[in-house]
């Protein structure tokens, strides 16, 4: 066996005040007017209910939210607009507690969505149609209709999958109409942005639809950083309208990026260079201590590069045998491409003036690179059959299916190095980075995986029904290096079940228990580090990916209950959870290692969307958690993993909390929102002079567009209106850190044709 690695503005308060204020002064205005004479104000456009969704995408799911025994968030394109939300991780902020926390470990980056959520690492569990979307890559949102997040048990609808959930985008399709948008949005830091969706009825039963995306911006407040990418997306659909229906699709993306190696920590609260053991830093840590650097440096070379090339074709299609039974097909081809070479700033820290060390224009710090370059395939077919049938008096919704998928990963060696050194606190370009090829360095794997599912809904009176879900998969492991090669197959059994209660039409109390399976291999772990691979088999007795370990296993409970109201316009939900994964791995006083390890994660849930009435829309919610380790080894941390000793899971908020609300006057939309990140624990390495806790921090936004024409709107988004200085993410280290994105605004224009 072979193991495979592969601040710069003044407050504005009274804008702030104006913004947030203005939703709840609309409405109190209206409620004003039944008692005291006004002039007359004609509200009407009342918008319509595009936040709150009945159902969501996957046919394994068949009954509506409301009647769903789980927490699922649905993030709809209506917010994504509203929002400006052209990214899977700025999407996730309307879901409490998901985030990209980590920026990788010291020498490692993390890359496009390395998504934490509930404590675990979900990079690997991101679904497009329900099927997994391989690449460690930043998604783009301008062909996906809706995000749907899947808190708890996810191993028994989609195989392996993270214990905390899984995300799923659904794809824009092609529809009998003929309609015609586009955007062009100019904004902070050079960010240009055009879309275009166009959807062509061709004739009574096919359409075609094209959407198209092209995006070009440099980091907001970050000297160096940049994002440029275009992409394509077409559908066209066969049979519509009809009983058996077609869509052929297909998406390539392209990007060319500069990476954010983020900032050195230096002079953050619990920084503390008197920790180092490195006499040059200690000597210099009086001044390192209480001097941050600006927020705007970079450290990067002008060699960095990171470069993505993406495809994705799918042919779908959909059979109504019957008006209670569908048969569903899907195959897909895809393939990503990315490569890329970063420089950041490393831990040595060294002055050109040692007799002065407050002479902080003469303090150095040395540089690190990371590099990757990998090459991703799919290959999947699907089958499901829904039907609706009678057991005597009991109901059945069953949802049944197969699926075969082959999942190829080459990674490609190359040494990457850095020269020079910068300057702390002016970096100029002064470092230089190069890559050289290792063929020696040199992996591919491939993971076969055959499944069989079904779930099934019983009712079984009118107030009271059960469901239960079971998966088997059988799976082929296989890899190569230039040393050394493994192989490793086996069975996962995943099986769920729940119990609904409804006491009234519009309101539900449920209860759901689930056992899922994780094989060794594709464990990425608890502390947030993504990983772009298909799997990463370790030789190591130290490592859950050990191939002679045990599969992990995975146990979620959750109970809840979720209410309609203002004529099902508006869904509240709330539940409460706990998540247990053992099988982790302990070292024992002898330095033996075994599976009697685990980690837990409770807590609360509560979550609302949907209309309050014709002109204002709401989604939130809140969670509150409490995470503990069980005697969990870590590399160089003995038996906890949080830097600051305690056995919490690393970058987990213990509180988060979502807002975006907007109000409907006329032709004027009115949004604000409020963003709260609790306090996290940092993951432990060796070292000890960075930041050992993330302190909490709140984000207010807002919005107001105007509706100029049908076909003409104009929409100003505002982020970060307080120009909150606060860490988005930190290394395991706690050395560098992102700083999160400063106050900063996007006009954008809607066209209708």
């Amino acid at each position: 066996m072979a193991q495979i690695k592969s601040r710069k503005h003044k407050n504005t308060v009274s804008m702030v005040a104006l913004a947030t204020a203005l939703p709840l002064a609309a409405q109190v205005a209206t409620a004003e007017s039944n008692s005291v004479q006004l002039p007359t104000i004609n509200v009407k456009a009342a918008a319509e209910n595009n936040y709150k969704k009945e159902k969501v995408s996957s046919a394994k799911f068949t009954q509506p939210l409301l009647n769903t025994t789980q927490t699922v968030a649905v993030i709809p394109q209506a917010v994504l607009k509203e929002q400006n939300a052209t990214t899977l991780t700025e999407a996730l902020r309307n879901v409490p507690g998901v985030g990209t926390f980590s920026l990788g470990e010291n020498g490692r980056m993390n890359t496009g969505d390395a998504v934490t959520m509930r404590g675990f690492d979900t990079a690997n569990s991101i679904f497009i149609d329900g099927v997994r979307d391989l690449g460690n890559v930043t998604r783009d949102m301008f062909n996906y209709e809706q995000i749907e997040v899947f808190k708890g048990p996810a191993g028994t609808d989609n195989g392996r999958t993270a214990a905390s959930g899984s995300i799923n985008l659904s794809t824009k399709h092609a529809k009998l109409e003929d309609s015609n948008s586009a955007t062009l949005g100019f904004g902070s830091d050079k960010y240009t942005r055009a879309t275009a969706d166009l959807n062509k009825k061709i004739n009574e039963t096919t359409a075609l639809r094209v959407n198209m995306m092209g995006e070009n911006a440099d980091g907001i407040g970050r000297d160096g950083v940049e994002n440029k990418k275009w992409a394509l997306a077409s559908s066209l659909g066969f049979g519509l309208g009809t009983d058996l229906r077609v869509f052929l699709d297909y998406l390539h993306t392209e990007q060319d990026n500069k990476l954010d190696g983020g900032i050195p920590t230096v002079g953050l609260n619990g920084f503390n260079a008197n920790n180092s053991t490195n006499a040059s830093i200690k000597s210099l840590a009086e001044y390192l201590n209480n001097h941050k650097v600006n927020t705007s440096n970079y450290y990067g070379a002008p060699e960095d590069f990171d470069d993505v090339s993406a495809d994705m074709a799918t042919a779908r299609i959909e059979y109504d045998l019957s008006d209670k039974t569908k048969l569903t097909n899907t195959t897909r081809w895809g393939q990503t491409k990315h490569q890329y070479l970063t420089s950041f700033s490393g831990n040595a820290y060294t002055t050109t003036n040692p007799s002065d060390p407050t002479d902080g224009s003469s303090i150095q710090v040395s540089g690190s690179t990371n590099n990757s370059d990998t090459e991703n395939k799919i290959m999947t077919n699907q089958t499901s059959l829904v039907t609706e049938f009678n057991t005597g008096t009991l109901q059945h919704t069953l949802s049944t299916g197969v699926e075969f998928t082959r999942e190829d990963m080459k990674t490609f060696g190359w040494t990457g190095a850095i020269t020079g050194t910068s300057s702390l606190y002016n970096p100029s370009g002064t470092v230089h980075s190069t890559l050289t090829r290792n063929k020696a360095a040199d992996t591919k794997g491939r993971m076969d995986t055959s499944s069989i599912f079904a779930f099934d809904t019983v009712q079984l009176s009118p107030k009271f029904s059960v469901n239960a879900g079971i998966r088997l998969d059988h799976y082929k492991m296989q890899g190569y290096s230039s040393s050394a090669s493994f192989s490793d197959d086996g069975n996962l059994f995943n099986w769920k079940a729940g119990a609904l209660f409804k006491p009234t039409e519009n309101g539900s109390l449920y209860a759901n228990y689930a056992v899922q399976q994780q094989q060794p291999g594709t464990i990425t772990g608890g502390d947030g580090i993504g990983n772009a691979n298909i799997f990463a088999p370790s030789t190591s007795a130290s490592s859950n990916n050990n191939l002679d370990f045990d599969p992990q296993q995975i146990e979620t409970i959750e109970v809840g209950s979720k209410w309609e109201f203002f004529d099902n316009r508006l869904l509240l939900t709330g539940a409460l959870f706990q998540t247990e994964v053992t099988k982790e791995i302990e070292k024992d006083d002898n330095g033996g290692y075994y599976q009697t390890g685990k980690k837990s994660v409770k807590g609360i849930e509560l979550g609302a969307i949907g209309n309050i009435n014709d002109y204002w829309k709401i989604i939130a919610g809140y969670t509150h958690q409490k995470t503990e380790i069980d005697n969990v080894a870590h590399v160089s941390s003995g038996s906890l993993t949080s830097a600051d000793g305690s056995n919490n899971i690393p970058f987990t908020p213990s509180d988060a909390f979502t807002l975006w609300t907007t109000y409907t006057i006329d032709k004027w939309s009115i949004g604000s929102g409020a963003r709260y990140n609790g306090e996290m624990k940092k993951s432990k390495d060796g070292n000890t002079v960075g930041p050992a806790v993330i302190p909490d921090y709140w984000v207010l936004d807002s919005m107001v567009s105007y509706q100029a024409t049908p076909n003409i709107g104009v929409q100003l988004n505002i982020n970060n209106l307080l120009d909150e200085d606060y860490i988005a993410s930190i290394n395991r280290g706690g050395l560098r850190y992102t700083a999160g994105a400063e106050r900063n605004y996007r006009l954008t224009f809607n066209f209708k044709f």
